[in-house]
């Protein structure tokens, strides 16, 4: 709705609105900051499997972490396929950061980064830190 259409609107609801848009904001804001510091951790997963050379994915963690998840999502009524659903596109991203670490050339001094965006490739491993 943009604002030309809200002139129309009563002022309070033109208020309430915005209250609830702002606080929209806000979470989105605070879900982004929460993936950041979960890929962080994730990377870290992913640096430790590459230098034992474990498997960048761990199907039976992963089981357990969607059937976790849905059950929080119950519990807060949100819809469980939904939880699965994200949870799934996270943990295919961290695994895809597991195998590009795994590849990457790395020395005793380089350990990698804390970039969360990946650029070792790991950092999106946040979604599973079952990697």
């Amino acid at each position: 709705m943009s604002t030309s259409d809200m002139r129309d609107i009563d002022d309070t609801v033109v208020a309430e609105l915005t209250r609830l848009r702002e606080s929209i904001d806000n979470i989105d804001a605070a879900v982004v900051h929460m993936l950041a510091e979960r890929f962080k951790c994730t990377q870290q997963v992913g640096l430790l499997k590459a230098r034992h050379q474990l498997p960048p994915a761990d199907p039976a963690r992963e089981a357990r972490q969607i059937a976790r998840l849905r059950q929080l999502a119950e519990t807060a009524n949100l819809d469980p396929a939904f939880a699965e659903k994200l949870l799934n596109f996270i943990i295919a991203e961290v695994i895809r950061h597991h195998e590009r670490i795994a590849v990457e050339p790395r020395t005793a001094d380089d350990p990698g980064t804390d970039d969360p965006r990946g650029t070792t490739g790991s950092a999106e491993d946040g979604p599973e830190d079952r990697r």
